[in-house]
């Protein structure tokens, strides 16, 4: 309960201090790729259960003519859109997910709902809490990391969650922002697509 009246205040605070930046950075995406100005895309949270997260849109449209690839994010992703990204602006919006109750500020990132049958039984555990704006595996690595040691960050967390950790991952989150640490995986724009846990030998 407290965790939520705290993620309530911080949201609600930081909607209210970015605003204007908000408000710009909404007529920035339109005039630069149109409609739609939010990226809204079906994530698992907590026991798997199915929100839609909302971001800046930072990539164009395929083209019906193929002349882009649904999977070339090189080819799609603008200017405007890789400074969202690499600034963490994209996340924005997000704040409005953890006012409605789906996200924290801290925890798991929410993944894509394809992933949720390929995780291991100690994996899954990252859904027994709400995912997160930012989260330890985000301060430990974010997309530089391999799939199986953000995992392993994720469980960490769930096992030793508290106030004063989160307070920790968000001062070092705003240090990761600053110096850019860990926002692409190499030279990916983002991070490769999860195909299943390893299995242990």
């Amino acid at each position: 309960m407290m965790k939520r009246i705290l993620d309530l205040l911080a949201s609600i605070f930081l909607l209210v201090i970015f605003s204007p930046v908000i408000c710009f950075l909404s007529i920035a995406v339109f005039f630069s790729m149109g409609r739609p100005i939010f990226f809204m895309q079906a994530r698992a949270g907590i026991r798997g259960e199915i929100f839609h997260i909302i971001k800046f849109r930072s990539m164009k449209e395929c083209s019906n003519k193929g002349s882009l690839s649904p999977n070339s994010d090189l080819d799609r992703i603008t200017p405007l859109g890789s400074f969202l990204r690499n600034s963490s602006l994209d996340e924005l919006p997000s704040l409005i997910n953890v006012i409605k109750g789906e996200m924290s500020m801290v925890g798991p990132r929410p993944l894509l709902v394809d992933y949720l049958p390929l995780y291991s039984s100690k994996q899954a555990r990252r859904h027994e809490i709400k995912p997160g704006i930012t989260g330890y595996a985000q301060v430990n690595g974010r997309n530089s990391i391999s799939w199986e040691e953000k995992f392993e960050h994720d469980v960490w967390y769930v096992e030793n969650q508290s106030l004063w950790l989160d307070i920790k991952i968000i001062i070092l989150t705003v240090k990761k922002v600053f110096l850019r640490e860990g926002v692409n995986q190499d030279e990916n724009i983002t991070m490769s697509r999860f195909t299943g846990a390893i299995p242990k030998n």
